[in-house]
């Protein structure tokens, strides 16, 4: 068998390295500070994986459970489609969340479907999209209402990791090259970044989540292919 001279094997080595490292990167990541009450992402991958946008979600603590209690995850990340202020929320004051054409709300929840049975421990996700007229994330109109029991094909949890598939087929949802992500956390300062947006050369080819075999990023665990 040949050997690679060492400059080439040093050279795809380095491209390997490189690769993997691309598809690892992290889109942002936070530092909870000590007053913190509730669980909060420190850190956070998302991007667009065919017709929606994947998000691997490491939070600092359980976001749902026994553990956190009545004090569980409760936050909300914002995706501006289309990287422009002149479509979406338009907040009474002056924020980076402004131009936001989705919120995606990401909770703990309890919920009591009988009197006499347990509570069941669910985590919800619910996305909004948010038009000209909407002045708050409550605002816009209501596309999804998700947990990871009834919907394990768009929610998945593993540990303290939320797996997420966010639809954005909506016809009214605006599409660019880039998206801004924000995320604002209650008492803390806000976090952009930028990321490749449905228009963008890199649409379908960067977050891979929810799919089966090997070599696959961020694979959640017992997800069907999608």
């Amino acid at each position: 068998m040949k050997r690679l001279p060492t400059l080439l094997a040093c050279t795809l080595l380095a491209s390997v390295d490189a690769s993997a490292a691309g598809r690892g990167s992290s889109t942002f990541r936070y530092k909870p500070t000590p007053d913190e009450e509730r669980p909060v992402i420190i850190d956070a991958t998302i991007g667009p994986q065919g017709s929606d946008f994947a998000m691997r979600l490491k939070f600092d603590r359980m976001p749902f459970g026994d553990e956190c209690k009545q004090r569980c995850a409760n936050v909300t990340l914002f995706l501006d489609t289309d990287a422009s202020a002149q479509s979406g929320l338009h907040l009474p004051t002056k924020g980076p969340e402004n131009g936001a054409d989705l919120a995606v709300v990401i909770q703990g929840v309890r919920e009591y479907k009988r009197q006499d049975a347990p509570a069941e421990l669910n985590l919800r996700v619910k996305v909004r999209q948010l038009g000209s007229d909407a002045n708050s994330a409550d605002g816009g109109e209501l596309l999804a209402d998700l947990n990871h029991r009834q919907d394990p094909e768009r929610v998945q949890t593993d540990g303290t990791t939320v797996y997420l598939l966010i639809d954005a087929t909506s016809a009214l949802l605006p599409s660019a090259k880039k998206v801004r992500v924000i995320y604002h956390p209650s008492g803390g300062k806000p976090v952009q970044a930028t990321i490749s947006g449905m228009l963008g050369d890199s649409s379908g080819r960067g977050v891979q989540i929810f799919k089966h075999g090997s070599g696959n990023w961020g694979r959640a665990p017992n997800a069907d292919p999608k």
